[in-house]
C-alpha cells in the first residue's frame, strides 16, 4: 500500500478527531487527495488553490534570492570590506558566497518565523472551526519576509503576524473573506507599533543598528548610514545611485522590494500563468506616472521651491518614482490580490489607477515615511467593493437602456 493510501485510511479512521483538520492539510500539502466532489455542476481545471499559491510563490523566489545576495552586500559595501557594482546585474562584487550567507543567515530566520506562526495560527483556527487548514497563508508566508527590514527582531516579526493573521483575516472568516491583504496588515500593524524599525537610516542594513548601540556604550566605531533613497530624497539630498543600479536593486530596501527587474520579470511569470491582473498592474504604472507628471510640472512651473520640504520627492523624475521603493513589488505581487482587488475588468483599471495616483501622493506628502504603496493598496481595499458596486450597476443601466431602446 503507497504511503498516499495509507494516510488516507488514517484520515478516515479518525474523521471523528478535533486534531483531524491539522493532519488534513499536511495529507493534502504532499498529496492530491482521494476524495471528490459529488452532485451539483463542477467544471474539471488544471488549477487549485494550492497550485495557484505555489505559482505565486515561485515568482517571488528570485526577489528573495536576490534579497540574500543584497543584504550581504549591503552590509559589507556598507563596513567598506568591498567595492560598489560595476559590471551591471552579473558583477562579480554581488554574486559572492559570503554576501549570500549573510543574507541567508539573516533572512531565513525571517521565513521561519513567517510561516511557522501563521500557520500555527491557521492551524488553530482550523481545529476550532473545524474545517480544512486554508492554503492562504501560503503566500502571505512568503510576502512577510520580503516587505520588512533585514534586522527587524523576531519577536516583533511574531506579534505582528498573530495580528495580521487574526484581526486582518480569520475575524472575517478566512482565505478569502478577508477585505485586507493580509501581509500589508502585518507591514501597517509593525509600522504603527514599531515605526523606529520600519524607518529611518539604520534598519535597512544589517549591522547598522546593533553598531550604533555599540557607539552609544562607548565602543570607538564608525557609524553605519543605509538611508534608503526615499528617505534621502525626503530630506532633499541627492541620490548616489544610478537608475540601472535603481532598477537592478543595488540599493538598500525591504528584503525583496529592490530589484525592479526580477519584480517585472515575475509580474509577467503571474501574467502568463492568468495568476495576476495585467490590467491592474499597468493601471497602477499609469496612475504612478500621471501623479509624478503632475509634481514634477508644478515644480517645474515654481509653485514649489527648494526651501519647501516636500521638493525632494515632488521633483524627483516620474520615472524614478517606478523603480525605488516598495511601489513595484506591491504592484505585481499584492495590488493583483484576487481577493481583496477589484474584480470587474473596468473596476480593476480604476482600482489600479488610484493605488499608483495615491502611491506616489502620499509618497510626496508624507516625508516622515516616504513610502505610499502599503497605505495607498490598503486604501483601495476597502474601496475596491464599491467600485465593483458602481461598475455592475453601471453596465445594468446601459443594459437596460438597450432594452428599453429594442423594445421600442
Amino acid at each position: 500500500m503507497s504511503l498516499k493510501n495509507k494516510l488516507h485510511n488514517f484520515k478516515v479512521k479518525n474523521k471523528d478527531k478535533k486534531w483531524l483538520p491539522a493532519f488534513s492539510a499536511l495529507h493534502t500539502f504532499l498529496f492530491l487527495p482521494n476524495e471528490t466532489t459529488h452532485g451539483g455542476t463542477h467544471i474539471k481545471v488544471a488549477d487549485d488553490l494550492k497550485r495557484t499559491m505555489n505559482t505565486v510563490i515561485m515568482a517571488m523566489i528570485p526577489c528573495l534570492i536576490f534579497g540574500m545576495f543584497n543584504a550581504g552586500y549591503q552590509h559589507h559595501l556598507a563596513l567598506g570590506e568591498i567595492q560598489a557594482v560595476t559590471s551591471g546585474f552579473f558583477s562579480p562584487e554581488f554574486w559572492t558566497l559570503s554576501n549570500f550567507m549573510v543574507g541567508f543567515w539573516k533572512i531565513l530566520p525571517l521565513v521561519i518565523v513567517s510561516y511557522g506562526v501563521g500557520l500555527g495560527i491557521e492551524f488553530i483556527f482550523a481545529i476550532i472551526k473545524g474545517h480544512e487548514v486554508e492554503e492562504g497563508y501560503l503566500v502571505t508566508g512568503m510576502l512577510v519576509p520580503l516587505i520588512v527590514p533585514v534586522d527587524i527582531p523576531l519577536w516583533m516579526l511574531a506579534v505582528a503576524v498573530i495580528f495580521g493573521v487574526v484581526i486582518g483575516k480569520e475575524v472575517f472568516g478566512g482565505t478569502g473573506m478577508n477585505i485586507l491583504n493580509p501581509a500589508l496588515t502585518i507591514r501597517a500593524f509593525l509600522f504603527f507599533a514599531y515605526p523606529t524599525w520600519m524607518s529611518g537610516d539604520k534598519v535597512w542594513i544589517h549591522g547598522a543598528v546593533e553598531r550604533d548601540q555599540l557607539i552609544a556604550s562607548g565602543q570607538n566605531l564608525d557609524a553605519i548610514s543605509g538611508e534608503t533613497i526615499l528617505g534621502g530624497l525626503a530630506q532633499g539630498k541627492e541620490i548616489a545611485y544610478s537608475l540601472w543600479d535603481m532598477f537592478l536593486g543595488f540599493i538598500p530596501g525591504s528584503v525583496g522590494e529592490t530589484s525592479t527587474l526580477l519584480i517585472i520579470l515575475g509580474g509577467l511569470f503571474l501574467i502568463f500563468t492568468k495568476i495576476g491582473s495585467w490590467r491592474i498592474m499597468l493601471s497602477s504604472v499609469i496612475g504612478a506616472i500621471v501623479m509624478g507628471l503632475i509634481f514634477n510640472q508644478v515644480t517645474a512651473s515654481g509653485w514649489i521651491t527648494e526651501s519647501s520640504k516636500f521638493y525632494g520627492l515632488m521633483s524627483a523624475p516620474f520615472w524614478e518614482h517606478l523603480v525605488i521603493g516598495g511601489f513595484a513589488f506591491g504592484t505585481v505581487f499584492m495590488a493583483t490580490d484576487p481577493v481583496t482587488a477589484s474584480q470587474t475588468n473596468k473596476g480593476k483599471w480604476i482600482y489600479g489607477f488610484l493605488i499608483g495616483f495615491v502611491s506616489i501622493m502620499i509618497r510626496v506628502f508624507n516625508p516622515a515615511y516616504p513610502e505610499g504603496v502599503m497605505l495607498a493598496i490598503l486604501l483601495m481595499n476597502v474601496f475596491a467593493p464599491t467600485i465593483d458596486h458602481y461598475v455592475v450597476q453601471g453596465n445594468v443601466k446601459k443594459r437596460m437602456k438597450r432594452l428599453k431602446a429594442k423594445v421600442a
